[in-house]
């Protein structure tokens, strides 16, 4: 311990009044406190016995020489020197932060701050305000506090008329270390002392009264002009000690007969001149909390109290000291930082028979409030944002606070090569975090897409699960959420506004007119955006005043010269509209006769959606964003959204939608829903941001389950090679979801179309349908085990499966190569249903994992798309058309060659042919175009045609979706 405590005690001395000095000087002298004075405030560790000054008068029973004051205040702050320490072995980085705010100015009060701060090894900030600030102006102050991640701890340093109940309770309760919120004295009187803050100056009383010797059971406690939360802490520590309490204010008309009887007497405010000492008995115990410890200013004892009768003893150092300890060891700090196994209140279900619609099993479970399910796993309350009562966003800032503890096991879910209607992936991804966290109490997150509203109203119908493994509620899961598909919708066409706009501007402008617009001056003063010098620095012009351009640098700078046959950004929209897949704009009069075709996609096909998944942070989106390339200029040279100036705009755009969504299970468990990529010409996994996230809110024995768009020849692959590539993160397992419908269908069975009723060979027994078609399933099992990953196959149960047919398909499994292979039956009883399914991950994730890419990124663009082909597809080899070998080529002197692959193919066969099923052979895999999305950090390549907005069919699912008016209840939702 350094020097620095002895000097706040002698800081704290100079601050004492000149008379009466020498008994102040004996009482400190006395406790071994040298030359510090006796400071001012509110209690500290512990406070001491005074004594009476007539010479010879009694200590009282048990009362012996006090301890001293600098020895307890050490005491305190070595304690909590070392909570930080044992914080620190498991969180280096971590350093936690008191703001004090204060009103005023009392640089010494400041200082004496800092140094008990710094002696601990805790950071702390001043936000110093003027003495006359208004309740609104603190309560301002406050609330920044509040919502500030970086600080722990929040103390108020104002004014004792300043205080009032709106400002004490503007307080975030979590932070309050000075124990004054509503909140935190009520949980102190209900007897949760441990999960509070306990007022530093009550506790400093306590502690000096044990530490010099006094037994408090059965003790007469008067305590005189207390007030407010100090008054109620007092009267409620001491009663648990066995005290009598009484409280009275200074004018009590019986206050002399009060102060006869105590044997212990806690002056809560300055004494009153009229009030003689000679009422307070000889032997009595005195404690001064009086002086304005909240406001800063330290003084000593109260006015008449020394001189002829008792000393009071002052606890302003140690309240302090012992601030200090309530900041550094709470026991939330550990909870926050450690790994411990949740304690989820999982609900309960109760499946019936038949199964009903996926929307009444939905509506008939209500749901945990979300901040509720936040706090269970481990959550603090200012990492979330709550939208409505069953979903939340949560910040990044959790990343930084969980940046030392272990990930969990990260598991993959995918299937076999699909039927139109689905196998049910996003069903056993939540069926298995239900078993694993209801059922097995293991922490377990899954980790889910964002539907698109297109397929809801279209085709397919939503996406959270179903039957008894869904997230609920699934009409809010499946409609709108957050609206991080309308952020990136306004993003993606602003962007393109953005392009068209700059074509028509330097079509219709000189160069001096072009350049003025781009910098024009403002209230007299011309200069370069920020975005605008970064365009200059790429141009490699290094100037940074804009009268310094020469002509050439002014016309470099502001044309961007795009070819508009070379616009790659198209605008899209959440809806599915066939007639949007071309279209004609710029036709009105105000374009100038400008005009070009152009067409829409589908929201979730836009690469912003891609940036999204594949980012880390708000930083690395931003860059990304920029980097996205949406055209060539007449030079062949990448034209990006940096170089149209948007940048920022876009980044504000998305700066909500890169915090993941969490919303839970029909049993209470927690899933992320983020993000939802196009599963074709995009890699169509959610995003590595949830995958992180929750990888640390699981903790090392946890797992998180994910999933991939499409079959393992597609979704998996891509999750391997370009969202593992990103990341960084290593998959443990691999769970492959099949269904005996499938496997029919691929071993001969006849085609499946959505909304058309099943043949009946899909509805009776049939085993060499079956048996034929589980070489699709051992082709993926082999795709799996190319990246070195163990495959447990998920078989999932349809109710008019037979014995025989799941049997051989687990069967038929192992023998293919995969670790296990186990039937499912989550959609009808729930998690319950997929126990099996998740001890066998358990164990297939205990095993050493032998991940490895596919192929190097270095390798050449055509090898690259080679190597999928023949080895992940089947293919003997491909083909390129002239327009995809020249965009190779282009790609390739722009610098893109490096980027990873991601394959723009039909989902329903191995190969580029739909109807191709099973495992297509001898075949030549076409590609016709090869694109790229430079921000997402990719380059796809199309298998023959491949449309990006999908159409209606004849009836859609909109016909079955309705409101009641009356209740507001969503019907029809599937």
């Amino acid at each position: 311990m350094s020097a620095r405590l002895p000097l706040l005690l002698r800081q704290l001395g100079r601050l004492q009044p000149p008379a009466p000095p020498r008994r102040l000087r004996e009482l400190c002298l006395a406790s071994g406190g040298g030359g510090g004075g006796c400071g001012g405030g509110e209690g500290l560790l512990g406070q001491r016995r005074l004594r009476d000054t007539q010479a010879g008068s009694s200590r009282g029973p048990g009362s012996r020489a006090p301890p001293a004051r600098d020895l307890i205040v050490r005491e305190v702050i070595q304690n909590s020197k070392e909570v930080l320490s044992l914080l620190r072995g498991k969180n280096p980085a971590f350093k936690p932060v008191l703001a004090i705010i204060q009103a005023g100015d009392d640089n010494l009060m400041q200082e004496i701050n800092q140094n008990l701060a710094e002696e601990a090894g805790l950071n702390i900030t001043h936000i110093c305000l003027p003495a006359d600030s208004s309740e609104d102006e603190i309560i301002d102050e406050i609330l920044k506090i509040n919502e500030d991640t970086k600080v722990h701890g929040l103390a108020l340093q104002i004014s004792e008329t300043s205080f009032s109940n709106k400002i004490l309770n503007a307080l975030k309760p979590e932070k309050d270390v000075d124990g004054v919120t509503d909140v935190n004295l009520g949980k102190l009187v209900r007897g949760d002392a441990r999960e509070c803050f306990v007022s530093p100056v009550a506790r400093a009383v306590i502690e000096l009264l044990e530490k010099s010797g006094v037994n408090l059971d059965g003790k007469k406690i008067l305590v005189i002009g207390a007030h407010g939360s100090l008054e109620a802490t007092l009267q409620c520590l001491f009663q648990r000690k066995g005290s009598m309490t009484m409280s009275s204010q200074w004018k009590t008309p019986q206050l002399q007969s009060k102060l006869h009887e105590a044997d212990i007497v806690i002056l809560g405010s300055p004494k009153p001149e009229e009030i003689p000492l000679s009422w307070i008995q000889p032997g009595t115990t005195v404690l001064d909390c009086s002086h304005d410890f909240l406001s800063g200013k330290l003084g000593c004892s109260s006015p008449g109290v020394h001189g002829t009768g008792p000393i009071a003893e002052d606890v302003s150092l140690l309240a302090a000291a012992l601030r200090i300890q309530n900041m550094v060891s709470s026991r939330r700090w550990f909870h926050e930082q450690q790994y411990r196994r949740w304690r989820l209140h999982c609900l309960k279900l109760q499946p019936l028979s038949p199964v009903p619609s996926d929307i009444e099993i939905s509506r008939a479970q209500t749901p945990k409030a979300v901040d509720i399910l936040a706090k269970e796993i481990g959550l603090l309350a200012d990492e979330i944002e709550i939208y409505g009562k069953s979903k939340a966003k949560v910040r990044l800032s959790l990343l930084e606070r969980l940046k030392d503890q272990a990930d969990g096991k990260y598991v993959l879910v995918a299937g076999i090569t699909p039927t139109p209607l689905g196998e049910g992936k996003s069903t056993v991804t939540i069926g298995l975090v239900q078993a694993l966290t209801a059922h097995l109490n293991i922490n377990s997150f899954a980790c889910l897409r964002q539907p698109s509203q297109g397929p809801t109203f279209g085709v397919k119908g939503g996406a959270a699960g179903g039957g008894y493994a869904q997230v609920i509620p699934m009409e809010e899961f499946n409609l709108h959420l957050t609206g991080d598909i309308h952020a990136i919708t306004a993003a993606n066409n602003l962007l393109a506004a953005a392009i068209d706009t700059r074509i028509l501007h330097e079509n219709t402008q000189t160069d001096k007119a072009l350049y003025n617009r781009l910098v024009a001056s403002v209230n007299g003063v011309r200069e370069f955006s920020k975005i605008q010098l970064a365009r200059l620095k790429k141009l490699g012009i290094n100037k940074t005043d804009p009268s310094a351009l020469t002509e050439e640098e002014m016309r470099k700078f502001a044309r961007l010269d795009i070819d508009p046959s070379t616009i790659t950004w198209q605008r899209v929209m959440d809806t599915n509209d066939r007639f949007l897949r071309k279209v004609t704009i710029g036709q009105g009069n105000t374009e100038k006769g400008y005009s070009r075709q152009a067409q829409f996609d589908i929201a979730v096909a836009s690469e912003v959606m891609a940036v999204l998944a594949l980012t880390d942070s708000l930083t690395d989106m931003k860059e990304r964003l920029g980097r996205m390339v949406v055209a060539s200029d007449r030079n062949g040279q990448p034209v990006t959204a940096g170089d149209l100036g948007v940048t920022g705009a876009l980044t504000v755009l998305m700066k909500d939608a890169i915090k993941p969504n969490l919303m839970q299970t029909l049993e209470g468990t927690p899933v992320f829903v983020h993000a939802g990529p196009f599963a074709n010409i995009a890699h169509g996994n959610s995003s590595v941001l949830a995958d992180k996230i929750a990888l640390k809110l699981v903790g090392e024995e946890g797992y998180v389950v994910t999933e991939a768009g499409f079959g393992a020849d597609i979704g998996m692959e891509k999750f391997f090679n370009i969202k593992c590539r990103a990341s960084g993160l290593v998959p443990s397992v691999v769970v492959l979801v099949a269904t005996v419908r499938a496997l029919k269908m691929h071993g001969g069975g006849p085609s499946v179309t959505a909304g058309v009723p099943l043949k009946k060979e899909y509805t009776e027994e049939n085993l060499q349908l079956v048996a034929d078609g589980c070489c699709n399933l051992e082709k993926q099992i082999q795709i799996a085990q190319l990246f070195g990953v163990p495959v447990v196959v998920a078989l999932n149960v349809f109710k008019t499966d037979t014995r025989a047919e799941i049997d051989l398909v687990c069967e038929l499994a192992k023998r293919a190569g995969a670790f296990n292979a186990v039937p499912c039956y989550h959609w009808s009883i729930g998690g319950k249903g997929s126990v099996d399914l998740a001890q066998a991950v358990r164990e297939a994730a205990s095993k050493k994992s032998h991940f490895q890419f596919l192929y190097d990124v270095q390798l050449p663009i055509v090898e690259k798309i080679r190597t999928i082909a023949q080895a992940v597809y089947g293919a003997e080899d491909i083909e390129l058309s002239p327009e995809a070998q020249s965009k190779i080529d282009r790609y390739t002197e722009q610098g893109f060659g490096n980027l990873p692959i991601c394959m723009a193919k039909t989902h329903l066969s191995l190969s580029h042919q739909p109807d191709k099923k099973g495992v297509p052979k001898d075949f030549i895999l076409p590609i016709s175009d090869v694109r790229a999305s430079i921000g997402a950090g990719f380059i796809y390549p199309l298998v023959g045609t491949m449309s990006t907005m999908p159409g209606l069919p004849t009836r859609p699912c909109f016909y079955d979706i309705d409101l009641d008016t009356e209740t507001e209840q969503v019907k029809g939702l599937f």
